[in-house]
């Protein structure tokens, strides 16, 4: 009786642990690769959580319009791997992005790397398209 209790419990547990990877997306269901995107704006929002990491930028076009863009990074283990920290984003900051951009047309995008403009340092994002260095 122990036995069948050990197995359907370690069965339950194992299907609860899957469930987070079955919401988990491919980066070729939703973003595209022969759609680059390259923008500079000010930070406005950063999400540091798992299954990825987010941050928000307020981008002006030609005319003077403001767009805010959402980009999409790896994990925060991947992040911090890659020489990321918590605070190396921080709200006001100005960057440039390299980025693909979602199949949608969404103003959302799956970022490669990041340039912080006040020092010039560029960081890669972990990106789920593979392109990390």
């Amino acid at each position: 009786m122990r036995t069948k209790l050990a197995i359907l419990l370690t069965a339950i547990g194992l299907l609860l642990a899957a469930v987070p990877l079955a919401a988990h997306h491919s980066f070729y269901a939703e973003f595209d690769a022969e759609k680059p995107v390259k923008v500079t704006g000010a930070v406005t929002k950063l999400e540091w959580e798992n299954p990825h990491a987010w941050f928000y930028v307020d981008v002006k076009d030609e005319s003077g319009r403001t767009t805010n863009w959402g980009f999409e990074m790896g994990s925060p283990n991947i992040l911090l791997r890659a020489g990321w920290a918590r605070n190396t984003l921080k709200i006001g900051d100005v960057v440039t992005v390299e980025a693909s951009r979602a199949k949608n047309g969404a103003n959302i995008a799956n970022a490669k790397s990041v340039i912080l403009n006040r020092t010039g340092q560029k960081l890669f994002t972990g990106s789920s398209q593979g392109t990390t260095p």
